[in-house]
């Protein structure tokens, strides 16, 4: 179990990672600034940054928290540390430095958060940054076959026709959850490092009896792999090594043996795809790591899915099924 923090005066923390963000961590920082919603703190998180874009932080931001990990310790770990210094909020709000808040954002995201009924946790809607007028995603979506992608990225602002709704998992660069609930799954699995950590939370979440809404009108610009890189070998090896790991994990028992044959067929495509682009020693590094790591998966399978106070059926209405999903991913 995670500690428990003490009282800060505040309703929300603001949760940023940081490393190696350069200005990009001071144009996110300077967006909070301009909030029509003022009942939250910030806590940067800096993962042992050399860029010098955490010198001075809060000096230039005021009421601005400086939390220093000692080193490059990941985007899992990282957050988790950031909610051991939150304080006893009702709410974690967690934002990648490279992601850019409208001014009502945070107003339109706890406002929607207060009012639902049913829901616990929030994705909101992401525009690409360096090209706003096409979106970076309006939620994750999670494939019965252990496939998650970015639903709408790429689409252009307008076309898409999403309204307020359940999703399964939202991106992590712009999230907000319940603080009492990411204490009772433990928070991200620091294994993970980065990447799929996300959808193992929100899968965890959703076995407990969580459920996730898309909040339309609560809207962010967001670089997208803008520190990592899209399609990096870094990106590569942890996604593919996380995949296998959260499908493992988490997948409840008639699923996960029904789903079985899938997930490997989609391993062996994933090898195939990276191999055509140039990165099957990067892919076939991620998957053996992912089948190293099994031991210890399997003993945090048999804890979570001990836990579990859902029906399987609901975990699987709230996933993508079938191959046309896969095929008209997005």
């Amino acid at each position: 179990m995670m500690e428990q923090p003490t009282r800060n005066g505040h309703a929300v923390a603001v949760i940023i990672v940081n490393y190696n963000a350069g200005v990009m961590l001071e144009r996110c920082l300077a967006a909070l600034a301009r909030q029509t919603f003022f009942d939250f703190h910030v806590i940067v998180v800096d993962n042992g940054s050399t860029d010098g874009s955490a010198d001075g932080i809060e000096s230039r931001h005021p009421g601005v928290s400086l939390v220093q990990a000692g080193g490059n310790i990941g985007f899992a770990a990282g957050n988790n540390l950031g909610l051991r210094h939150a304080g006893d909020v009702e709410w974690i709000v967690l934002l990648n430095p490279d992601a850019y808040a409208a001014p009502d954002w945070l107003e339109r995201f706890i406002g929607t958060a207060e009012t639902s009924s049913g829901f616990d946790f929030f994705g909101c809607r992401m525009r690409l940054a360096d090209s706003p007028e096409f979106l970076d995603g309006t939620g994750d979506i999670y494939h019965v076959s252990g496939v998650a992608w970015r639903r709408d990225h790429g689409v252009p602002v307008g076309r898409e026709v999403r309204t307020a709704g359940e999703i399964f998992a939202p991106c992590a660069a712009a999230a907000l959850y319940r603080r009492e609930d990411l204490v009772a799954v433990g928070g991200f699995d620091e294994s993970y490092f980065c990447y799929f950590e996300d959808i193992d939370l929100a899968f965890r979440l959703r076995l407990h009896g969580k459920r996730c809404a898309y909040v339309p009108d609560a809207v962010v610009d967001h670089v997208s792999s803008g520190i990592t890189g899209k399609r990096s070998d870094f990106a590569t090896y942890h996604g593919h090594r996380n995949m296998v790991w959260t499908y493992v994990k988490n997948m409840p028992a008639i699923l996960f043996w029904l789903y079985l044959p899938l997930h490997l067929c989609a391993n062996l495509l994933a090898v195939l795809t990276c191999a055509a682009r140039g990165q099957l020693g990067v892919v076939l590094r991620a998957k053996r790591d992912a089948l190293r790591g099994l031991p210890r998966i399997l003993r945090e399978r048999s804890r979570v899915q001990a836990a579990v106070s859902v029906d399987w059926r609901d975990i699987r209405d709230a996933m993508a099924r079938g191959f046309q999903a896969l095929w008209n991913r997005s």
